[in-house]
């Protein structure tokens, strides 16, 4: 099945394009698939482009790999602000021996760029990056933890693999970063095999899962991978790549591939079930919220439950779906798609499609 539509633009008074391309360091086939959609040619707001690393705060690495190690980056991102890497001219992975976490009153500015050479390994076993204004072991900043400006927090040029969420309790999803708060970025980056918690409603996020974005603004997603191709996807119990409650998205010139919702019996979870299985890319459930899928791919992708590319409920019926310029195509499994094959919503989601194609 075909579905086509047609709208005026994808873009806001506010979200003018300002520049058109952003270089792709990460694009050595040996080293994974790439970063972003290869055809994607949506404009992208100055907003949403690279942080400026100029000036970087710290350096990690006198250019040696040896010189890079898990803990110097641990102890870098506690301290915040521009963080980059000087580790010799080759990719090379970085395991972390604990989680990196952002204290929220060390720097209102944390951007991580890997040059494209670098990979921050969870080894399996633990969540790569974490920030959360809300967690008092973090730092409370202001008395509105789940409204204030920062930490602004941009990840770019970076792989994040092989982060595990599994054995969180209370901040549960989210296998390769968590974020509360402040503000979110993710810019040329790649995800591949990000996992979190298989089963339970209302938990997901194999790769990322986000809450309370400042004053609601969108959390961009630019010219990044979640997957790419067999054997490298993210999974967890709902949003094999993404999860979020109550969170805008922006999502441009990217790839979301190979990704697994691998719960089971929905959310409210069926009577004799774990609960989860839905949005094999994209959980996204909340109230008032955005979801722009612009100049993107969302394909192969499976679920057990509601959507085999994208769950979106906003429980109040204000929240709405902008495609455009985007492919959705040959994602397994679900049901519950009253407008558009593969995406799960309410039938009168406010949802609007140009120059795209949704092939069930």
């Amino acid at each position: 099945m075909l579905s086509t539509a047609a709208i005026v633009s994808a873009c806001s008074d506010d979200d003018t394009p300002t520049n058109t391309t952003i270089n792709n360091p990460l694009a050595n086939p040996e080293d994974g698939p790439p970063a972003g959609n290869p055809d994607g040619k949506y404009p992208i707001p100055m907003e949403a482009g690279l942080a400026d690393i100029t000036n970087p705060d710290q350096v990690i690495g006198n250019g040696t790999p040896e010189s890079c190690t898990g803990q110097l980056v641990v102890e870098a991102i506690a301290q915040g602000g521009k963080i980059v890497f000087n580790c010799g001219e080759e990719p090379l992975t970085i395991i972390l021996p604990e989680t990196a976490k952002i204290f929220n009153d060390a720097n209102n500015e944390v951007v991580i760029d890997g040059g494209g050479l670098i990979t921050l390994s969870g080894g399996g076993v633990r969540r790569i990056l974490y920030m959360n204004t809300c967690d008092p072991d973090q730092n409370w900043t202001t008395s509105h933890c789940q409204d204030q400006d920062h930490p602004r927090l941009t990840v770019q040029n970076i792989t994040f693999a092989n982060g595990n969420s599994s054995s969180e309790t209370e901040y549960t999803g989210g296998g390769a970063i968590w974020a509360r708060g402040g503000q979110l970025k993710v810019v040329n980056c790649r995800f591949f095999n990000n996992i979190c918690a298989s089963t339970g409603p209302d938990l997901g996020g194999g790769a990322i899962r986000v809450f309370d974005q400042y004053q609601d603004r969108p959390v961009y997603v630019v010219n990044s991978t979640f997957g790419g191709a067999e054997g490298y996807g993210n999974s967890g119990s709902n949003g094999g790549a993404i999860s979020s409650i109550g969170v805008s998205w922006t999502i441009i010139n990217s790839l979301f591939s190979h990704n697994s919702a691998v719960g089971n019996g929905g959310n409210p979870a069926e009577a004799g079930t774990p609960g989860g299985g839905s949005g094999g890319a994209i959980y996204n459930d909340g109230n008032e919220m955005t979801l722009r899928i612009l100049g993107s791919i969302i394909e192969e992708n499976e679920v057990n439950a509601y959507g085999a590319a994208i769950f979106f409920v906003s429980n109040n019926h204000t929240g709405n779906i902008v495609i455009d310029q985007s492919i959705i195509r040959n994602n397994k499994g679900g049901s519950w798609y009253p407008v558009y094959p593969d995406i799960s919503m309410h039938e009168d989601t406010d949802i609007s499609v140009t120059d795209s194609e949704i092939v069930d």
